[in-house]
């Protein structure tokens, strides 16, 4: 297991209200790492990555198709986007080379979710630099 995953368990796995997480190159629109078990196929790296291309308000009325479901948008700006889908959500910080992406299912709470996520974004773009040398 690599440190940049060691460093999605412990930080945002580790709350126990983060259910899975990624973080995505934006120059190459690639998966850079993810926790186990969490696939992200290309088009939802698009979808992501596209949600921040486009204009965010744009992306909030439009709403997230990800991981083949259909998410209502509850944030969009030029860092962040959250979406859910009934119990479920999607938490997105974009940093100026990464997306992180975080979700959360039943019977977690989408504010831990999004405070991990938000205080991870921070960090990462030091924490890859100096893993990655």
């Amino acid at each position: 297991m690599s440190h940049l995953q060691n460093l999605l368990l412990d930080t945002l796995l580790g709350t126990k209200h983060v259910d899975s997480a990624a973080l995505i190159k934006l120059q190459e629109r690639s998966l850079c790492v993810a926790s186990p078990g969490f696939s992200v196929m290309p088009s939802d790296v698009r979808t992501l990555v596209n949600g921040f291309a486009k204009n965010p308000l744009k992306t909030r009325r439009e709403g997230l198709y990800f991981k083949e479901k259909d998410y209502k948008c509850v944030r969009a700006d030029d860092y962040s986007l959250y979406a859910k889908n009934e119990n479920t959500g999607v938490i997105v910080v974009k940093t100026h080379l990464y997306l992180l992406v975080a979700t959360y299912s039943e019977g977690m709470y989408p504010s831990v979710c999004v405070e991990a996520t938000e205080k991870l974004g921070k960090f990462v773009p030091n924490a890859c630099l100096s893993l990655l040398w």
